[in-house]
């Protein structure tokens, strides 16, 4: 097996792992949209799609060892792929034909997008000043977005996709600075990068379990797209990369947003019809299936009073 295969399979387990997570999160906000996050914090199944997330980034990691960034990049979108029929099937619906549309717009925009800012692994990181730049005004930008009072939904996450942008543009920071050393200790800058690293990424999971009370699929295609456009204005303002493909590029690159954007739009439209598991044929799921107010009132067994004195009625 060649090594870019090796970086498809490792892509793909990695996609799907994060459609999983992605889910989990779903279906826990939406069972625990009235509870706070710290009771949240407290349940196994949030550690467990948290356990997921993190086995997700670390196979993304090891597959841009093996593969370059214009091949593994542009898979992390099957995320989306995945994690809409299996949202779906969690739900106990099938999946509309809305959200397949919507769902194919916002992969074929996001790969136009990838296919024509990536290239080749770059060779320049951000200096320690440039880090600590681009993380203050993306906290600033994250604090826009979800500032108190704010509904849950594309708002949070567009944050969640920005934080998690620059996590990953903080950790090729970190990687390239980490390895290039020989056995030496990890200089102060590598130190408070990774610091900015396990912020953001905190950050970015914590607003995308916010962002998926108000569903799944549109806030999950808007966390799919911004976290590629968040690293690619890292790399083109300062890691000196441009567009490819020169002004056929910057209209491909265009083209992808517009498609991109359109198909969130219509992922915002979906509203799932509520899914009924009573059997309305069976008696006894029908019984329990009433509501309090549609029941026939019974009559009181209550002994009727006698007009003579001393005697009882029958019930």
């Amino acid at each position: 097996m060649t090594a870019t295969l090796v970086a498809v399979a490792l892509s793909l387990v990695s996609a799907v792992a994060y459609a999983a997570a992605a889910v989990a999160q779903e279906r826990l906000a939406s069972r625990s949209s009235g509870t706070g996050m710290l009771r949240l914090l407290g349940t196994g199944a949030w550690w467990a799609s948290v356990g997921l997330n993190a086995g997700a980034a670390l196979l993304h990691v090891v597959a841009l060892k093996y593969g370059p960034l214009t091949v593994v990049q542009p898979l992390g979108a099957l995320t989306l792929v995945a994690a809409v029929p299996m949202g779906a099937r969690a739900a106990g619906r099938r999946v509309s034909a809305t959200e397949w549309r919507g769902t194919a717009l916002t992969l074929a925009g996001l790969a136009a997008l990838l296919v024509t800012a990536s290239g080749s692994a770059p060779e320049q990181v951000l200096s320690l000043t440039e880090a600590l730049a681009v993380a203050g005004a993306t906290a600033a930008l994250i604090g826009l977005l979800s500032r108190p009072g704010a509904r849950p939904g594309l708002r949070h996450a567009t944050a969640s996709g920005f934080a998690s942008g620059v996590a990953s543009a903080l950790t090729q920071t970190v990687t390239v600075a980490a390895t290039g050393r020989s056995g030496s200790a990890p200089s102060l800058q590598v130190v408070l990068v990774a610091v900015l690293v396990a912020a953001f990424a905190v950050g970015g999971l914590l607003l995308s379990q916010t962002a998926y009370r108000g569903g799944l699929g549109a806030p999950l295609a808007m966390v799919t797209l911004s976290n590629p456009v968040a690293a690619s204005l890292i790399g083109l303002t300062l890691l000196g990369q441009g567009l490819r493909g020169g002004p056929e590029g910057i209209l491909l690159a265009l083209a992808g947003a517009a498609l991109a954007s359109w198909g969130v739009v219509l992922l915002t439209r979906v509203t799932p019809s509520p899914v009924t598991s009573v059997d309305e044929d069976h008696p006894v799921a029908a019984v329990l299936a009433l509501k309090p107010e549609t029941a026939t009132p019974e009559p009181a067994l209550v002994p009727r009073q006698s007009a003579e004195p001393g005697h009882l009625t029958p019930l």
